[in-house]
């Protein structure tokens, strides 16, 4: 038997099972022993999960140092950064958590019901895809809006998991989305609902319970610094809620002291401003997906942040496009955090700190973004190359059988 274990989850692998005989052909014991195992394994607690949101939570932490050499960060101070992949999710983002929350929830206090009520959401996509993917799971009609500079893969994802969507304009960003997702409600003659991510509590309440608890648990709570983007805010707020303490939700503070660092795009520093702090170049629209929805969100408590870390869309995709070169495919939005987390790394006070940032989402689910747009291009000019003796390559459209 082999045991693949990460630092959350134990996975069992066995070894290729014999070709299974006929038990007419077998002997006696031979019938024993195979009765004897089938009664085993169903009395065996399996790990074995029902549906698909039942393995959404208890992603990995992965050791991000080698980006910090890169960039020629000192570690010889005993800092550590490493990251904490939300990609993993069975629909590949920090998402996943937040959409399983706002239904369970829902369904709880009896507000939605399967077969009868629509869900409606204005969403960048990844909220979108996890709604779409539980509310296929589970028997939803689902609508959901976003701004039209979303990438067609998100709108590909939302669509085979059966969900409606609608394209509003990219230059009013997620309130023209929520506008949209309003007006659509009001048609739905009562049996649309809104889960409203930006103001549901059902939000940051999932990360209290499961992400910020991870973190610690897998750090053994060695975590100083965390640093996340700031979507609709849930994931800043619940984690730093856990790990900091808040009387409100029972949480006792396991580390007071924990630094918490929001990222957002330079282009669009609506948290900074709401801070108190200064603006930085031309604002506008921003290439991040996931981050700097164009409003400040309700479910955001700016009491619980330290600093706020502007990083512009050119940065974010640079450093994506390393993490790419690292072997981890990752979004923009990750490129942006780990971009903020190396500018903390490069000061006096990080030394000896350990620092934990999420990695939002799965990079594959970005390909038409502009950040591979080289790729792309590369990727298109590819052509086919002759093959060697036998073959007779003037059968595969070359001018010679030779190429």
């Amino acid at each position: 038997r082999i045991l693949l274990a990460t630092s959350s989850r134990h996975w069992y692998r066995y070894g290729n099972p014999a070709p299974c005989a006929s038990l007419s052909n077998v002997s006696s014991s031979s019938k024993v022993h195979h009765e004897r195992r089938n009664t085993h394994l169903q009395n065996r607690a399996l790990n074995v999960a029902t549906r698909p949101s039942d393995v959404v939570g208890n992603t990995p932490l992965i050791d991000l140092n080698r980006i910090l050499e890169s960039h020629g960060v000192n570690l010889s101070d005993g800092k550590r950064l490493v990251g904490k992949l939300e990609s993993l999710g069975p629909c590949s983002s920090v998402k996943d958590r937040l959409g399983l929350s706002m239904i369970n929830e829902a369904e709880r206090k009896g507000l939605i019901h399967p077969s009868r009520t629509v869900l409606v959401e204005p969403t960048s996509g990844n909220t979108g895809i996890a709604l779409a993917f539980i509310a296929r799971e589970r028997g939803y009609k689902c609508i959901l809006t976003m701004p039209e500079s979303m990438s067609i893969e998100r709108r590909m994802m939302l669509l085979s998991l059966g969900a409606e969507v609608v394209l509003t304009p990219k230059e009013t960003a997620v309130p023209g989305a929520l506008a949209k997702a309003k007006e659509i409600i009001e048609g739905l003659d009562g049996n649309g609902f809104m889960l409203q991510q930006f103001e549901n509590e059902a939000n940051p309440k999932i990360h209290r319970e499961t992400t910020g608890p991870e973190i610690w648990r897998d750090t053994d709570g060695l975590i100083d610094v965390f640093v996340s983007g700031c979507g609709t805010g849930g994931t800043i707020t619940g984690v730093s809620q856990y790990i900091k303490g808040s009387p409100k939700h029972n949480c006792p503070p396991l580390k007071s002291s924990l630094t918490t660092i929001a990222v957002e795009p330079m282009e669009q520093m609506l948290i900074t401003e709401a801070m108190g702090g200064e603006k930085k170049g031309p604002q506008g629209p921003h290439r991040i997906q996931g981050m700097g929805p164009g409003m400040v969100p309700k479910v955001l408590d700016l009491n619980l942040i330290d600093e706020v870390i502007p990083i512009h869309s050119d940065d974010a995709t640079n450093v994506a496009n390393e993490l790419w070169m690292t072997g981890l495919p990752v979004g923009i939005s990750s490129g942006a955090i780990v971009s903020a987390a190396i500018e903390y790394c490069r000061r006096p006070e990080s030394s000896g700190k350990f620092i934990v940032c999420i990695i939002p989402s799965f990079g594959e689910r970005y390909f038409t973004h502009p950040m591979f747009a080289d790729i792309k291009e590369k990727a298109e000019a590819l052509s086919k190359q002759p093959l060697p003796e036998p073959f007779d390559n003037t059968e595969y459209g070359f001018s010679t059988p030779r190429g």
